[in-house]
């Protein structure tokens, strides 16, 4: 049984910082890269950050220099710390992964940027 879920959403102001959490379920954790995607409502769902089983990252544009993810294999879990957040950061956020060519998918967490 695989599962995520994540934790940590809410509403911040512009500047702002939240930090997201993502605890997955089962043994596969330790070998596999974890994602973090978001969807905005009426927009494609998009990649935000990535980071492999050897703890190599990658960033969209978008947010390249501002988000930092990270994981505790130890803890089975994955982090998004977003930093300096801009009203377009708002969307759903949700953690992923593969195993044997199958996506999983946590519930989502909202996270709104606004005054």
């Amino acid at each position: 049984q695989v599962q995520l879920v994540e934790s940590g959403g809410g509403l911040v102001q512009p500047g702002g910082s939240l930090r997201l959490s993502c605890a997955a379920s089962g043994s596969f954790f330790s070998s596999n890269t974890m994602d973090w995607y978001r969807q905005a409502p009426g927009k494609e769902r998009e990649l935000v950050a990535r980071i492999t089983n050897y703890g190599s990252t990658n960033y969209a544009d978008s947010v390249r220099g501002r988000f930092t993810i990270s994981r505790d294999n130890a803890k089975s879990a994955v982090y998004l710390q977003m930093n300096s957040l801009k009203p377009e950061d708002t969307a759903v956020y949700y953690c992923h992964t593969i195993i044997r060519y199958l996506h999983y998918w946590g519930q989502g967490t909202q996270v709104t940027v606004s005054s």
